[in-house]
């Protein structure tokens, strides 16, 4: 039975979350807020529901839509000029997509992924790349990996997910894969007890725990 991995962008292929923090403190900053990064971690990347948090907490003149698209051209300013690769992303990639089938499945749009994936020439190594063009709910919603398991034609039973953040673990259980979170300095105090394996480093991500996730 083939099997199939999705990774996850911000935080497992780029170190880009430092990078988001910045674009919303950006905008907080016109209205005297600041946000540590464990209170970011927290209520931002935690859930995704960061700028629904800080519309009601900071009473910000402005919608929680209104934030994201205000951020979005200041994420990709910053991520286009300013991220750089995880450390070991590139060779998991090589090592896993020359076993399996590995698609891309992120909450950042294609505005955000493209540019960075010709950057770096890692277009090769993805069968499809699913950004949030491509799918209804975001994480922690399971759709991201249900639309990349059926992109590459695997059942999601068969699929492991490589993720960094705690809607991402989430998002991965309610689709049916099987998932390996690999914490960050952005995302360590999240909480991980739903995935299947905690790993210090993507080096840690190998073609054997795969087959050993799915039962291969």
């Amino acid at each position: 039975m083939q099997t199939g991995v999705i990774f996850d962008f911000d935080g497992v292929v780029i170190d880009s979350e430092g990078l988001w923090k910045r674009a919303a403190c950006e905008i907080l900053a016109e209205f005297g807020v600041a946000v540590s990064a464990e209170e970011y971690a927290r209520v931002w990347i935690a859930n995704g529901k960061g700028p629904e948090a800080a519309v009601v907490q900071y009473k910000l003149p402005m919608t929680a839509d209104e934030f994201r698209k205000r951020r979005a051209p200041l994420v990709e300013r910053l991520v286009q000029n300013e991220a750089e690769l995880i450390p070991g992303a590139r060779a998991a990639l090589e090592r896993l997509s020359a076993r399996f089938p590995v698609a891309l499945a992120t909450n950042s749009a294609s505005a955000i992924v493209d540019p960075v994936l010709d950057k770096y020439g890692l277009r090769p190594y993805f069968k499809d790349l699913l950004t949030r063009e491509r799918y209804a709910k975001s994480k922690p919603e399971p759709d991201a990996f249900v639309a990349a398991a059926a992109a590459i034609g695997v059942a999601p039973a068969r699929c492991v997910v490589i993720e960094d953040a705690e809607r991402g673990v989430v998002a991965a259980r309610r689709a049916g894969t099987k998932c390996v979170a690999v914490p960050n300095e952005w995302t360590k105090w999240l909480d991980f007890s739903q995935a299947d394996r905690v790993v210090a480093s993507l080096d840690d991500v190998t073609c054997e725990l795969v087959g050993e996730l799915v039962g291969a």
